[in-house]
């Protein structure tokens, strides 16, 4: 059987570095540039699992031996079956997650295909919030906040990735030390307008997750 052990984000650095190779096999005819295109493509990806078990490593540096197309889709299709899902959730820890929104509404949770999943969110258009949901050190992290569409495109903070975007901003709760009791400070950023496509671009956490966590504390 199977033990998945590649993330979603993972997944898109592979495929970002299959793409690459795939078009210089097809563009660069000078035999030490195609092998060194080659080595930088099998290391990056290597490099994202250093604990990969030696089967695991095999199969991923299958990649510098592909050469047509037909080649790399396989070998993305075939990872597939090694992706981890986003960690299993209901839609009751989701709503103890946002414990002020009593009428939360929800996505159809039954019709996400969680192995594309680096985080989970929607918008609520009536009330014109964007809700996120994260997996961090071992519990879900819930945050809030306004999303308001900037109907431009600039790269996502997110992402990092040129997409038409949307402003988002939401409350932290850190608060200084002696700080009013009616004190806030909003923190904000530019992320992808359609979170679909951000999950299908993210290659790194570390942006959202500093995000969190400067909301979250």
């Amino acid at each position: 059987m199977n033990k998945p052990f590649i993330r979603n984000h993972q997944y898109n650095v592979i495929k970002k570095q299959a793409g690459i190779l795939q078009h210089a096999l097809g563009t660069v005819a000078d035999r030490k540039i195609l092998e060194s295109v080659k080595y930088t493509t099998e290391s990056k990806i290597l490099e994202m699992f250093p604990d990969a078990a030696a089967e695991h490593k095999q199969m991923l540096e299958a990649v510098s031996t592909l050469q047509t197309k037909e080649d790399f889709a396989k070998y993305l299709r075939e990872l597939e079956a090694y992706l981890t899902e986003f960690p299993a959730i209901t839609a009751k820890q989701i709503q103890k997650l946002f414990p002020k929104n009593k009428k939360l509404k929800l996505p159809d949770l039954a019709a996400i295909d969680y192995r594309y999943v680096t985080y989970l969110s929607w918008i609520d258009i009536a009330s014109n919030k964007l809700f996120i949901v994260y997996p961090a050190n071992g519990q879900f992290v819930g945050v809030e906040g306004r999303y308001n569409p900037t109907n431009k495109k600039n790269y996502c903070f997110v992402c990092n990735r040129f997409e038409e975007l949307a402003l988002f901003s939401a409350i932290t709760k850190k608060r200084p030390a002696g700080a009013s009791p009616d004190y806030y400070k909003a923190v904000g950023n530019y992320m992808c307008a359609n979170s679909h496509d951000c999950n299908n671009n993210i290659t790194d956490t570390t942006a959202l997750e500093k995000f969190i966590e400067a909301v979250v504390g």
